[in-house]
């Protein structure tokens, strides 16, 4: 059976009880991260860099979007995908997006110490477990969006920046 001839399921329809768990932890980390003051600028780098990494076209579109509307310069929302070497990102900003992809590529290996200490010298303990939220967060929408095939949401992963 080809990929075009196989319908999907309309998963909120199916499980309404789990998506509104989703939505409720969504909410949860969202909170999470605004009590303990992690700029919702930075909040959207994170959703749009695993989004990229995931490859999650309609994630992306929505929190580039988002990113836009919070008045991120467009070489900023550029940066995210090469931040290792942007000027522009602050030393947070690129703690939060090497936190990200570690946890978004989780499969490749454990997230390094090298990477989680970088982020724990940055961030205190609660803004460090609300930004590893927002990323599992974000995976999991990004991973349900392109498992159901939900309208734009099928582009091809980004590999994680060298």
């Amino acid at each position: 059976m080809s990929d075009a001839t196989v319908t999907r399921i309309a998963i909120k329809d199916v499980t309404p009880d789990v998506s509104s768990a989703m939505s409720a932890l969504h909410e949860a980390a969202l909170a999470a991260a605004r009590a303990a003051g992690i700029e919702p600028e930075l909040l959207q780098l994170v959703r749009i860099r695993a989004s990229q990494i995931n490859g999650c076209s309609l994630s992306l579109t929505r929190h580039l979007r988002d990113a836009r509307a919070m008045g991120q310069s467009e070489q900023r929302i550029r940066d995210v995908r090469a931040w290792r070497n942007s000027k522009v990102l602050t030393p947070r900003e690129r703690a939060a997006l090497s936190l990200t992809e570690a946890i978004t590529l989780v499969f490749a290996g454990q997230v390094p110490n090298s990477v989680y200490a970088e982020a724990a010298s940055l961030f205190d303990e609660t803004q460090l477990a609300a930004l590893i939220w927002a990323a599992t967060v974000i995976n999991t929408h990004n991973r349900i969006a392109i498992t159901t095939r939900l309208e734009g949401s099928g582009a091809p992963p980004i590999a994680a920046a060298g």
